[in-house]
């Protein structure tokens, strides 16, 4: 199936739909490029959009992903061994949680994740990245795009009270153009008030935040 012929809404909100069942597990599942901004970004979070990215397992999906720079403690010895080329021991363990990164190394290790940090570098930025926008491609050169969320909430239990605005290049083609043009122009550190770092650089510079306190939801 393309992206073309899933029944996508101009708008998913929380007190109507299910956000995560009707536009991310679709998309996902349709796509082979996945670009996303974000404000946080969990193990878990990154482990389930592997796990909802079919192509991965036939090699063909990639995903690029551009996050703020504060992470739980947790989280970040987790992200630092992922994309360490010096870390080469497995995650292989009883937990399905050890399966589930062992899984998400070997995606890493193909090179079908890339992940970098948008720091903000201007007194008229507050405090941390937070740009919200996300874009699917698919083998037929269809592209959704989307503003909103701050983050995929994939718990089943909890999640945030959100709305998704949707483009599509087939009826939105300036926005969806211009939502790609934005997310390039970070990605390769051309964008004003911040500076994108690839994730071991920045992590080797210790220019990332974090704290065993912060609680995000997965």
């Amino acid at each position: 199936m393309s992206l073309r012929e899933i029944e996508l809404k101009e708008e998913y909100r929380s007190d109507r739909n299910d956000i995560v069942a009707e536009f991310f597990f679709p998309c996902l599942s349709n796509c082979i490029e996945y670009d996303r901004c974000v404000d946080f970004l969990s193990i878990e979070t990154l482990a389930t959009i592997a796990m909802a990215f079919e192509n991965f397992s036939i090699g063909k999906a990639k995903l690029r992903m551009i996050t703020g720079h504060r992470f739980r403690t947790t989280d970040l010895n987790l992200f630092t061994k992922l994309f360490s080329e010096k870390y080469s021991k497995s995650f292989e363990g009883k937990l399905i949680k050890d399966s589930k990164i062992q899984k998400l190394q070997d995606i890493v290790n193909k090179g079908q994740i890339e992940l970098k940090v948008a720091i903000p570098n201007s007194e008229q930025i507050a405090d941390s990245f937070s740009e919200r926008i996300g874009i699917f491609r698919d083998e037929h050169d269809q592209t959704v795009a989307f503003t909103g969320t701050s983050r995929e909430s994939f718990s089943t239990q909890t999640r945030d009270f959100e709305s998704v605005d949707v483009f599509t290049s087939w009826n939105d083609k300036s926005r969806v153009e211009r939502k790609m043009k934005d997310f390039e122009e970070l990605w390769d550190n051309k964008t004003k008030y911040v500076e994108v770092y690839d994730f071991m650089k920045a992590e080797g510079n210790s220019l990332l935040k974090y704290s065993s306190e912060w609680i995000l939801q997965d």
